[in-house]
């Protein structure tokens, strides 16, 4: 009888429990007890600038042996941008701290399209899979609202994007060369019309950090502009040039 009766209280008092996490669920508040709780029922719940997603229909990619499966589970870790941090849940619910192996949730320092693409990958999760809960701390307060650093991370993505676009624009009016490469052979570039050369890409300070050269096809009439660099080893008027 007694044994009886302690287990119809524990399952009355899991299914409480079970009926608090779900209320909490639908809630999507930034609960802390959620969060403590979630690690032990679930190992599917990767963690996107502190949303937390339900990936559970993945979890060909998210369980163990998945190509994300560091993605998931009580320890959570964006691993794919290294900088997003290790975080132990079941310990603590606050994500503003560096974790042990020097990874911290802090973007600072980040380009713009390095800062865009995180906020593309949280799209996709919004997009793909179901929204679960947000972790307090950096990118949530204890409201769930967005924080000051979130939205600045945001308008920082807008403008990546927006300047991604702007090249693009801009580097569709004089066209890329051709290109091709071998083992045997090394590499080549050329232009069906015009004479390839190198040429700064001047968003690339601002949208990575990092300046780098493009190849391009200019008319003969251009080839006086500035900022243009013939290929070494390759004729001013050459349509095609091996390269290293």
């Amino acid at each position: 009888m007694v044994l009886g009766a302690r287990l119809l209280l524990g399952l009355a008092l899991l299914a409480a429990l079970l009926a608090v996490v779900l209320q909490l669920y639908r809630l999507r508040k930034p609960v802390r007890s959620l969060l403590l709780l979630l690690p032990k029922f679930s190992t599917g719940l990767p963690v996107s600038l502190s949303s937390v997603f339900d990936v559970t229909k993945g979890k060909s990619n998210y369980g163990p042996g998945g190509g994300y499966h560091h993605f998931a589970g009580s320890s959570w870790k964006l691993a794919k941008f290294q900088f997003l941090p290790e975080i132990d849940v079941i310990g603590s619910a606050s994500t503003s701290f560096p974790s042990s192996d020097g990874l911290t949730d802090s973007l600072q320092g980040l380009s713009s399209m390095e800062v865009n693409s995180i906020v593309d990958w949280r799209k996709f999760y919004f997009e793909r899979y179901i929204f679960a809960g947000k972790i307090v701390g950096r990118y949530y307060d204890d409201e769930g609202n967005p924080t000051k650093y979130l939205k600045g991370i945001e308008m920082k993505a807008k403008r990546g994007a927006q300047l991604l676009e702007k090249q693009k624009s801009e580097e569709a009016k004089i066209p890329s060369c051709n290109s091709k490469w071998s083992q045997q052979e090394g590499g080549e570039v050329w232009c069906e019309t015009g004479y390839p050369r190198l040429v700064r890409r001047p968003g690339d300070i601002a949208l990575t950090g990092q300046v780098s050269q493009r190849c391009a096809c200019y008319k003969e009439e251009e080839l006086d502009k500035a900022g243009l660099v013939v290929y070494e080893g390759c004729d001013y008027l050459s349509t095609s040039c091996k390269v290293s």
